[in-house]
């Protein structure tokens, strides 16, 4: 008897074989297909991490007809999505004891390491052939080398971290920026287009990580010359609202004055109105262009723009700006005269 087996298909832990059986009695082909999309939605997907940003796009796999086994460090945060009808677990391990599809959102290198390899991590249950997508943005060497950590559990490893801000968290029209083994993408993707319109793949592990964070840089930066430009047309007398029409109209426009403007009154449904609050916070971005420098200085990349973002962003830290938005920083300029 001759036993040949194909694999077909990428999804994790749902996965398609034929076996093809030849003897001098009988030739017969049963073909076993239990990968279709229907079957693996069907399935438990783990989100870790359910802040301003991982909230919403673990809702948005509800919405898609996924069940959710979550967990987050703070109880508030899992009440609010367990009284959606998701469930909650005690552990990032309990969490890959239940799905072989994870997906975290968390906010720093620190973070991300205890979460997956702490004491209560999840490579204490990951189980083998588990797709774990980190959509948190951290450093890409960290990456790797949980890429590394996770591939020795016999698991997959994806760097997936997101751009958009907590708007398109919600709308479901993220931008993940995917880095790992390219086999793997169209796995990833099927959950990632259910939180974004915009999945693309990068490269290798770490390439979505440094993708994010040139984003991060250039979005720090079109944020503090959005605040400055606003901010002396004001004392010149010029209208708010007005004057944002005029820099949306013209060449200096950008995501931070037409999406996002940072100047109270200028626009509905964003931070600027509402105190600041929620959104991305100052301390984030402060780590986000602590990372853009750290690579800089690794690959003797001058960014003198960046550093400066980086400078005052970490100001507005240490002068109690750190949980406001970072668009924030024009209500900082208005305050620091003599910066």
């Amino acid at each position: 008897l001759v036993v040949l087996t194909v694999l077909k298909g990428q999804a994790r832990g749902l996965q398609d074989w034929i076996f093809l059986c030849i003897s001098p009695e009988y030739s017969f082909i049963v073909l076993k297909s239990v990968c279709s999309r229907a079957m693996a939605s069907k399935t438990p997907v783990g989100f870790i991490g359910l802040g301003n940003m991982g909230n919403p796009m673990a809702k948005n796999l509800v919405k898609h007809g996924y069940p959710v086994v979550a967990y987050d460090i703070f109880p508030e945060a899992c009440k609010e999505f367990q009284d959606s009808g998701a469930q909650v677990m005690d552990s990032p391990a309990d969490v890959a004891e239940r799905a072989d599809r994870i997906i975290t959102m968390l906010p720093s290198s620190p973070n991300a390491v205890e979460v997956y390899t702490g004491a209560n991590g999840i490579l204490k249950k990951v189980k083998k052939g588990s797709l774990l997508i980190d959509s948190s943005t951290i450093d890409p060497a960290v990456s790797k080398e949980l890429a590394k950590a996770v591939e020795k559990m016999g698991a997959v490893f994806m760097d997936a971290p997101v751009s958009g801000g907590v708007g398109a968290a919600r709308a479901g029209n993220l931008t993940f920026m995917v880095g790992g083994v390219e086999q793997e993408f169209d796995a990833a993707k099927e959950l990632l287009t259910c939180m974004g319109s915009n999945v693309i793949y990068c490269g290798e592990v770490g390439t979505g990580q440094a993708a994010k964070i040139c984003n991060n840089m250039l979005l720090a930066i079109s944020m503090i010359g959005t605040a400055e430009a606003m901010n002396l047309g004001i004392r010149l007398g010029l209208d708010p609202k007005l004057l944002a029409k005029i820099l949306n109209m013209s060449s200096g426009r950008c995501w931070s004055s037409d999406t996002y403007n940072p100047v109270p009154g200028v626009m509905e449904g964003v931070p600027s109105a509402n105190n600041y609050q929620g959104g991305f916070g100052t301390t984030l971005m402060a780590k986000d262009l602590g990372l853009a420098q750290i690579t800089a200085i690794n690959t003797k990349t001058p960014v003198p723009f960046g550093s400066l973002a980086h400078q005052i962003y970490r100001m507005m830290c240490a002068k109690g700006y750190a949980l406001k938005d970072f668009s924030a920083v024009f209500q900082f300029l208005r305050e620091e005269e003599n910066l």
